[in-house]
């Protein structure tokens, strides 16, 4: 399809495939089939990589490589494996490059693994005022910010942290629109009343699974390295402690500054297959904690018809400064919609994706053995 008969929207994966055959996206090796998503592309590192003194943005008219003259330390090589330990800041050059007409941009997200490692990853160009966004018409390199907070990660040539969406046109649907289609389709379930303001908004869940009595886990301090490319590899109590009801405080949960919290949410969440969603990962109106790092959900998550049964938004939350209260019900992260340019060939829960948190309760990374 030509880009001037594209509908606006985020682009399906078919339409990816079309961006790299026309070399809107290129890597000296290659994409592959399977880092391609519904609704996005997985982004692969590089050999090269730096361990910075600090976080940073390029800024307006200057390249990434100027300011790592200034801020690095050292350079890291990835070809066979490298450690990034916890509570240091790195910038990895991505293997994919971007030649980007000026009618489409970009936005990145944490894959959603990424996230529940506590992996803190943003997305940065050459020229970049802001994380995570690319510029219309960008055309040059992407590079990850990788710091992660709570286990060291061991990475390698490959590896993916950060997965990349392309969009044409504006952004996210009016608050308006996201009610009617939850009228039509129904966004979410099991909230009395769900409140559209600056998207839909998402409580936390703190009664216990039936099952295993378990309301979320808190990551312990100090735990062992997991690899980012062995899933099923961790034990989960070597790296996590189960919180039942006797953690509770009348009633509430406290998030404690500097930890590292599982939680799930209260509402079943749906995304229908010609509508991609997001996650608002931090919004001050609602505590002081951070709600969700990866924040992408892709076409036909939570859909019956994909064969999800009750699927809940699994939070990553960490608190910031002071001690945080957080009680059954209580809103801690808002979802908002925005339409595809077509429907994907290729949903959320198809036997050729790769879904690994299709009706998922209180899940957390695929690294983790949990189910035995």
């Amino acid at each position: 399809m030509k880009d001037a008969e594209m509908n606006d929207g985020i682009l399906p994966v078919q339409q990816i495939r079309d961006a790299i055959a026309a070399g809107h996206i290129a890597a000296a090796t290659p994409p592959i089939e399977a880092q391609l998503q519904p609704a996005s592309m997985d982004l692969r590192l590089s050999t090269r990589g730096w361990r910075v003194r600090s976080s940073f943005l390029p800024g307006s008219g200057i390249d990434v490589a100027r300011k790592l003259d200034k801020f690095a330390m050292h350079e890291i090589d990835l070809s066979d494996g490298a450690v990034l330990e916890r509570g240091c800041v790195y910038i990895v050059e991505l293997q994919e490059r971007l030649v980007l007409p000026d009618t489409l941009s970009a936005l990145a997200n944490p894959k959603s693994s990424t996230g529940r490692l506590d992996v803190f990853t943003r997305l940065i160009t050459d020229g970049a005022t802001e994380f995570e966004a690319v510029t219309n018409g960008y055309h040059g390199r992407l590079y990850a910010e990788i710091s992660p907070r709570t286990f060291s990660v061991l990475v390698r040539k490959g590896s993916c942290l950060s997965q990349l969406r392309l969009r044409r046109g504006p952004g996210s649907m009016s608050d308006a629109a996201m009610e009617a289609l939850h009228l039509t389709v129904g966004l979410i379930r099991g909230a009395d009343t769900p409140d559209f303001r600056d998207g839909v908004a998402l409580s936390v869940n703190l009664n216990p699974d039936p099952d295993t009595q378990i309301i979320g886990w808190r990551a312990r301090k100090h735990a062992g390295l997991v690899d980012i490319d062995a899933p099923g590899s961790c034990d989960v109590d070597a790296y996590w402690e189960k919180l039942t009801i006797a953690d509770l405080v009348a009633g509430g949960l406290v998030l404690n500054p500097d930890e590292f919290y599982i939680l799930a949410s209260r509402e079943f969440v749906t995304v229908p297959q010609d509508h991609a969603a997001e996650m608002r990962a931090y919004d001050t109106r609602v505590g002081e904690f951070r709600a969700h790092y990866a924040g992408f959900f892709d076409p036909g998550f939570g859909m019956s018809e994909m064969g999800a049964g009750s699927t809940r938004a699994v939070l990553e939350v960490r608190s910031h400064d002071v001690p945080f209260l957080v009680e059954e019900g209580q809103t801690v992260c808002r979802l908002v919609y925005e339409p595809m340019s077509a429907t994907p060939d290729l949903l959320y829960g198809d036997s050729g994706s790769t879904s690994n948190y299709q009706s998922q309760g209180l899940r957390l990374a695929k690294h983790f053995i949990q189910d035995r």
